[in-house]
């Protein structure tokens, strides 16, 4: 890992609170996981009536934004507690970090306009992440893209 992928790490666990039990990335493959790869996470949000709005964002066109209420309704309170849990954080903290991120993710797990890999490897979330908190760090700092 880069000095960069480090920093970006470190970035993303600051984020998350600094004290977080379980890698970002790691994280993340988890909620994945749980909910049956991108093609299980695009049916939750399309049984919740979001299924446009996941669309979007594994599109190749602009992505819809989502607000914290959507999310939980997409992903379920039992796995945001879960989630939050994994990371020693509060349900409350996750959430704003999921809606602000999960579109940016997904996009960029999906680059070509449609899931590929159902179920992406750790190095790939880790790559998408770093990329991620990279841009985001970019934008406070008055860099971009």
């Amino acid at each position: 890992m880069g000095l960069f992928d480090s920093l970006a790490k470190n970035a993303l666990g600051s984020m998350l609170g600094g004290s977080a039990k379980m890698d970002p990335a790691a994280m993340l493959s988890g909620l994945l996981n749980e909910a049956g790869g991108l093609n299980g996470m695009s049916a939750q949000f399309e049984k919740a009536g979001m299924g446009e709005i996941f669309s979007s964002w594994v599109g190749t066109g602009t992505n819809l934004p989502i607000n914290a209420d959507q999310v939980q309704a997409a992903v379920g309170t039992e796995n945001l507690q879960a989630l939050a849990g994994k990371v020693g954080m509060h349900v409350h903290t996750v959430l704003p970090l999921l809606t602000q991120f999960l579109p940016q993710i997904i996009d960029k797990l999906t680059p070509q306009g449609h899931v590929h890999e159902n179920n992406p490897s750790g190095s790939q979330i880790q790559s998408v992440l770093t990329s991620v908190i990279s841009s985001g760090l970019g934008g406070l700092f008055g860099g971009g893209r």
